[in-house]
């Protein structure tokens, strides 16, 4: 697991960092600056050695008498080499610099001064007036005029451009970073600037790259969220390198920030560890107040879960590892519960049984070999099935039915076993959502689908499909907290931004974007094979926060491993090949 921030917690823990003597918020900026210099060339190496690499010259330093720092704000000596000569090519690099009147635009001050002094011929754009700039984002404000010119930023300037002759290499978006709480409008033509560039550069040679420091502007760092009036992003300041500090942020992994971000980089700006996202300290804590507090209840990215596989003893049995049953439906409605059932038993449940109706008994029989078989055709039959006690996990809801999962759920939920609700175990009590939580227990794992979620859940739902006009929006982590927090389990929300919380606000995201994007996995029968991860971990003894995060990340592993073409029959089958990669 990593940890990531709301734009809150992260100034909290800078806050956090300056009121110890740690470090100061101008040497913070400083390295921020720095930090994105390193990571752009890092990324393209040609922007930081020219095309024509040991042809060039060097960069002069700067005229006689003139000084990039000054006063009793010079950096400290580590930062002093950024005036040495550097290397560069016969042919100039040209950077445009979008700074903003927060620390976001001072952050881009330093970057502008750093490029410049390695030798590109930089032109700065300020949005909003100098006299107001934050103190820090002043002195470097400073700083880059003992050495260049600061425009004014316009949207007329950006009507047409760039032409692929105008020789700009990179464009550095740091207009508004995480703390923007108002949409940024009115710049119409330069966002159609940045997502031409974003999305051409590499078809035509002669267009610049689009850098965006923290998120791109207009982006909420919280929610993912354009901020605005349902704002398209082919209107979107896009980027294709974001550059963001300490550790990611929400908005980085949720709805359009995947789409709008490009690549994501962390870069490090030497807080120390006890300041990190996932030991808020008390003195950290005292900067945040009211949502911001949930800081204390980090939302967490998940990476490696938990081993499925974490017992390895030889002497143990099938029972060890649990039994799980899964609710089937009627003849024909059935292939939904063997993709469960299939994705429990790979998952390592020691046992699986499907349950269907009386007369899809012989249909499941040809389709079934090491998964068992006990057909339940009413209340009483599955009141008779759950009298095993060894029976440690339920599944219902995948090809149910509406009038059955009425029938059988309530007794299901009786019977305090952990219980995983998908499909129409949802969708069924979406008339009296109050009466289906009240059946609910802690042991519980609900995986609605945003369809489902919205039938459950109206009114969360209405508040998250809301235009966002203001930050920090309204976001799928606040959504699924709340909505773990009323049915008093865990919630696991679908989709490539998936979110799981569980009632005491523990939350995290199963990404499957960037280098985990796999957009084969949307097709049908997946949800089921989910839901069948998940109920095999639950008999497997994980607590249902476990079971859904572990759950999640190897539901999106296993379609990495097949690629394109997966069908849902497919993920099981993968599971073997990712258990053996992760060492289980």
């Amino acid at each position: 697991m990593t940890e990531l921030l709301t734009a809150a917690q992260m100034r909290a823990i800078e806050q956090a960092a300056i009121d110890s003597g740690e470090v100061t918020g101008l040497e913070l900026m400083e390295r921020a600056g720095r930090g994105v210099v390193e990571a752009i060339f890092e990324e393209w190496p040609e922007l930081a050695v020219g095309e024509e690499a040991g042809q060039g010259g060097t960069a002069p330093h700067p005229a006689s008498g003139i000084r990039p720092f000054i006063g009793r704000n010079d950096p400290p000596d580590h930062f002093q080499e950024a005036l040495e000569p550097q290397d560069i090519s016969d042919k100039k690099k040209r950077a445009v610099v979008l700074c903003g009147p927060g620390n976001n635009g001072g952050d881009g001050f330093v970057v502008a001064r750093l490029l410049h002094l390695r030798g590109w011929e930089v032109e700065v754009f300020l949005y909003g007036d100098a006299t107001r700039l934050p103190p820090d984002a002043r002195v470097n404000y400073e700083r880059w005029c003992a050495l260049g010119e600061v425009k004014a930023l316009a949207d007329d300037v950006f009507d047409g451009w760039p032409e692929e002759d105008d020789g700009v290499d990179l464009i550095i978006d740091a207009l508004f970073g995480t703390g923007l709480k108002r949409p940024f409008l009115g710049f119409r033509h330069l966002a159609m600037a940045l997502n031409y560039c974003s999305s051409s550069w590499e078809l035509h040679d002669g267009l610049p790259r689009v850098v965006a420091v923290d998120v791109p502007s207009g982006l909420c760092a919280d929610s993912g969220k354009w901020l605005g009036d349902d704002q398209p992003l082919d209107h979107a300041n896009l980027a294709n390198l974001t550059l963001t500090f300490h550790s990611e942020k929400n908005g980085h992994l949720l709805e359009n920030g995947p789409p709008s971000c490009g690549t994501v980089d962390i870069v490090d700006i030497g807080l120390s560890s006890t300041q990190g996202p996932g030991t808020l300290s008390r003195n950290t804590l005292i900067h945040l107040s009211g949502e911001a507090r949930l800081g204390r209840v980090i939302c967490r990215k998940v990476t490696l879960p938990l081993n499925p596989y974490v017992s390895k003893f030889s002497d143990e049995h099938k029972y060890s590892h649990g039994h799980a049953l899964i609710l089937s439906g009627p003849s024909g409605k059935g292939g939904a519960a063997r993709l469960s059932a299939r994705g429990a038993l790979r998952i390592g449940a020691g046992l699986v049984t499907v349950a269907p109706t009386p007369g899809a008994v012989q249909e499941n029989a040809a389709r079934l070999d090491a998964i068992m078989l006990s057909p339940v055709g009413d209340k009483q039959a599955l009141e008779a099935v759950l009298a095993d006690e060894r029976f440690n996990a339920i599944c219902l809801g995948p090809g149910l039915g509406i009038e059955r999962v009425r029938e059988l759920v309530p007794v299901a939920l009786r019977a305090q076993r952990a219980t995983l609700l998908d499909a129409d175990a949802l969708t069924a009590f979406a008339e009296e959502p109050q009466a289906f939580f009240d059946q609910l227990h802690e042991n519980c794992v609900l995986t609605p689908h945003g369809g489902e979620f919205a039938r459950l859940f109206p009114d969360v739902a209405e508040k998250l499909n809301a235009p966002a006009t203001k930050g920090p929006a309204y976001s799928k982590v606040d959504a699924t907290r709340e909505a773990a927090a009323r049915a008093g389990c865990v919630v696991l929300f679908k989709g490539p931004d998936t979110v799981i919380a569980a009632p005491d606000g523990r939350c995290s995201i199963s990404s499957a974007h960037y280098d985990r994007s796999a957009p084969w996995l949307a097709t049908a029968g997946s949800g089921d094979v989910l839901a069948g991860f998940v109920t095999g971990l639950l008999a497997r003894g994980f607590s249902p926060m476990q079971a859904a995060e572990t759950a999640a990340w190897l539901h999106v592993e296993c379609a990495l491993e097949f690629g394109p073409g997966l069908i849902a029959e497919d993920l099981p089958e993968m599971l073997p090949k990712v258990f053996r990669k992760i060492g289980a």
